[in-house]
């Protein structure tokens, strides 16, 4: 039992109604609740369970989130989980670790939040879950519709040097980040960025915790560009940690070494999956530094473009088939030569084919084809999707774009990498679409 009365327990449950005011809690949080002046039959009193509350309400899907929160003299580390049931809500919160009061939030330069500035911050798949609110609407921004969305959904990156962004080096060093230039969503206006990195209990990255100032504000110097010695040392640094916490995770999820509570059954869940989305970017920012340095080249050779086409689809064949997506692959003695690395060119298969299924309506087709067309061969993934305007054609290549950042998806890298490893192939990564009628990508390399 804690010295203000809030039992020390690892998991505590409560019951929210549609419109999400109180109906019952156990002990732990009902005394939360009522240090922080709530009630039964009223809406959540801690702002950042009510946030956490508000926002699986509105997109009708489970959301769990790290929050820090105020309790009298101290403050808590906890995780929030809510799963929307029937007309109401089901909140279950863990973790409960006591951490050292922080009374204001400081850019990493020591300079206090000022009036005017924006404050945000982001879980550790840098999705926000809080936006000032004040701020935003003087900004013209709804600070609410942006929680749960990715960081990109408020700022548009601007790279510096040879095109690398300081917050991605922040993160994967754990670092706080000194300065970021961005710009705003909507308007585009200049904004300069510092934040401060988070942890969760066990020392891992938890988020950011950031101020958005007017770009003409003076700044410190940005940090360097990500070195090569830098990303080869990834492997030991970030990816062998997270395919550990993965594999662990999976086997909690799976009761491989017999039952476990049903509610830390579903958290190993949502670590696993924010562990593979956290590789995934680890693995995306490799092929960054790679692609983007001025000597990168591919070693080209006689490869059967028909023959990746088919392995990329049969790859993805077990999650299409989750999503009730079917995918239609090339006929089995069709053969495409041409000339390109087999791995990159099948690199760029998978993420093409990946996003069909992912943009694909349950009960759609996927259709892969290769071709050879003069004297260059084509793979095409074509789509039955909701397709992207002529505006954003051009923009889905760039780095961290997305047509709608709000839909579940990458980190907007995917695409920028796949066509600039397939001009390093001598080729090129093209799209053809229109709203309503789905995406039709083609991969062009030549024979």
């Amino acid at each position: 039992m804690r010295a203000d009365g809030i039992p020390d327990v690892p998991v505590s449950h409560a019951t929210l109604d549609g419109d999400g005011l109180l109906i019952a809690a156990d002990p732990a949080l009902m005394a939360l609740n009522d240090n922080a002046g709530g009630a039964i039959g009223a809406t959540l009193a801690v702002p950042q369970l009510a946030t956490v509350a508000r926002l699986a309400r509105r997109l009708g899907i489970l959301v769990a989130r790290g929050v820090t929160v105020a309790d009298l003299d101290t403050d808590l580390d906890l995780w929030v989980r809510v799963q929307p049931e029937g007309d109401g809500l089901r909140m279950a919160v863990s973790g409960w670790r006591e951490v050292r009061p922080r009374f204001v939030v400081a850019a990493p330069s020591s300079r206090l939040v000022e009036d005017g500035d924006l404050s945000w911050e982001t879980d550790g798949a840098l999705r926000l879950t809080f936006v000032s609110i004040d701020p935003a609407r003087r900004l013209g921004i709804d600070a609410f519709s942006l929680l749960g969305q990715p960081l990109t959904a408020l700022f548009a990156l601007d790279a510096v040097g040879d095109g690398a962004l300081p917050i991605l080096e922040a993160v994967a060093r754990r670092k706080d980040l000194r300065e970021q230039r961005a710009k705003l969503r909507p308007g585009d206006a200049p904004m300069l960025l510092t934040a401060q990195v988070k942890q969760d209990a066990s020392g891992e990255f938890a988020g950011l915790t950031g101020v958005a100032r007017a770009a003409d504000v003076p700044s410190v110097p940005a940090v360097p560009a990500i070195s090569a010695e830098f990303t080869d040392g990834l492997d030991k640094a970030l990816r062998a940690p997270l395919a550990r916490i993965i594999a662990h995770a999976d086997t909690i999820h799976a009761e491989a070494e017999g039952p476990v509570q049903q509610d830390y059954v579903a958290y190993a869940s949502d670590i696993a999956n924010a562990g593979r989305h956290l590789l995934d970017l680890v693995d995306d920012l490799v092929d960054l530094q790679a692609v983007e340095r001025a000597d990168f080249t591919l070693t080209v050779e006689p490869i059967d473009l028909a023959d990746v086409a088919r392995r990329s689809a049969g790859l993805l064949a077990v999650r299409a088939g989750n999503a009730g997506v079917a995918i239609a692959r090339p006929l089995p003695d069709l053969r495409i030569a041409a000339s390109g690395d087999f791995r990159r060119a099948l690199q760029i298969m998978v993420n093409l084919i990946g996003n069909a299924v992912r943009y694909s309506p349950e009960g759609g087709v996927v259709t892969v084809t290769a071709a050879r067309l003069g004297d260059k061969a084509e793979a095409i993934v074509a789509d039955q999707g909701k397709g992207i305007a002529p505006e954003d054609q051009a923009r889905i290549f760039e780095k961290f774009e997305r047509v709608d950042p709000s839909e579940a998806g990458g980190n907007g890298l995917g695409l920028y990498i796949a066509r600039r490893l397939a001009r390093a192939m001598g080729g090129d990564l093209t799209v053809e679409s229109a709203p309503g009628d789905g995406a039709r990508f083609t991969l062009t390399l030549p024979t």
